[in-house]
């Protein structure tokens, strides 16, 4: 028997991150849509909630509740603000190689701070090149002594200026196939975050560059095994980055349907609610039908993650579906909203803006596809 329902622990966290979103971020989304900037009181609420400690084993100052928690927080904080939930889900992206892959030193030296949010983390893969093809990036690293030095550069990163700790993957500067991941601290000489990038959407989680010029990084500062470290960083992204995608999705389509039904019983056209059209009772349809069964695609990915089954083709179904779901979502709750759905003070134009962003991050829509031809094949 398949057993589709949550746990009590998880129901009750899914009520309290609710609660949060819905106290501590929703009163700050006007501020970060204006600004464009982090709001750093969510940044650190997020910190006192423990929401920054959830894959973090207990030993290291996490609650170690494992992935399906995590995407119940992230749909639960996706649905009052995808830019907050991106800046989470990357957060925990850049910390997964360090948890799976760093040693007993990194561990103690990183996580318990990772945990409260004292330290804010991010990881550094995708270059100009492109990012669904690592291997074509260009930063490299080469031996000094007891240090490496690293030289390149990183666009599209989000929690850019504002991560203090950072998980980046370059390459060998004599062999081009062997690829290394390292912990690189905010201050290290020759690291700094250049361009900002101004997104069509997710407000208040900042995006840009981050440049290395001949930035010196410990020995001890190696993720795993020199030369290895495509697995290291990739596999984070796989897993953890897809997932996280999914949360955020889910959270657009929550909010697209909920506003969709709220406006179509409100607003009266023809003597009756609009909800009452069957035009509009279609796209209701689509929209609930669409967030269940991306629920049940990211939910099995999650829980197959949790019992540390692979789950790298469960995670670009999800993503792939999911995201693209919640541009569909978007758009139908425009349509609904008429000629508000155009009017900034409707928070579905934040949705419209935010779901256009979702498609890109941790893989385009066609590299998910890719993946899943590839596992059918």
């Amino acid at each position: 028997m398949i057993d589709f329902t949550f746990t009590e622990e998880q129901d009750l966290f899914r009520k309290a991150a609710r609660e949060f979103a819905e106290t501590m971020v929703a009163p700050r989304i006007q501020e970060m849509e204006e600004s464009g900037e982090v709001s750093l009181d969510v940044v650190k609420a997020l910190g006192e909630a423990e929401m920054m400690a959830i894959t973090i084993p207990e030993e290291f100052g996490g609650l170690g509740l494992g992935y399906t928690a995590r995407l119940i927080a992230l749909e639960e904080v996706g649905r009052v603000s995808c830019a907050v939930a991106m800046m989470l889900q990357v957060f925990a992206l850049g910390i997964e190689p360090i948890v799976k892959f760093g040693n007993n030193e990194q561990k103690k030296k990183y996580l318990p701070g990772l945990a409260t949010g004292e330290r804010l983390a991010t990881v550094g893969v995708t270059e100009p090149t492109g990012g669904s093809d690592p291997t074509g990036g260009r930063t490299v690293y080469k031996k000094d002594g007891d240090d490496y030095i690293i030289n390149g550069r990183k666009c599209f990163i989000t929690n850019s200026h504002i991560a203090d700790t950072i998980t980046v993957l370059a390459k060998d500067d004599e062999d081009p196939k062997a690829f290394s991941t390292f912990i690189v601290e905010k201050g290290m000489a020759g690291f700094k975050p250049a361009h900002e990038e101004h997104k069509v959407g997710m407000k208040g989680c900042n995006t840009g560059w981050l440049i290395f010029e001949d930035c010196r990084v410990p020995k001890d500062n190696l993720l795993g095994v020199e030369g290895k470290g495509l697995r290291v960083a990739m596999s984070a992204i796989g897993d953890v980055g897809r997932g996280g995608m999914v949360g955020c999705s889910l959270g657009v389509l929550t909010a697209c349907l909920e506003e969709a039904l709220k406006f179509a019983n409100e607003r009266v056209l023809y003597g009756k609610p609009i909800i009452k059209l069957p035009a509009i009772q279609d796209k209701i349809a689509m929209m609930k039908l669409d967030l269940e069964a991306g629920r049940l695609l990211g939910y099995r990915a999650s829980a197959l993650q949790d019992q540390g089954a692979r789950c790298d083709t469960e995670f670009a179904m999800a993503k792939y579906y999911t995201a693209e779901a919640a541009q569909r979502a978007a758009k139908m709750a425009a349509d609904i909203h008429g000629g508000y759905g155009c009017m900034n003070e409707y928070a579905i134009t934040r949705y419209l803006r935010d779901s256009f962003v979702l498609g890109p991050s941790a893989g385009t829509s066609d590299v998910m596809k890719v993946i899943i031809a590839r596992s059918a094949m």
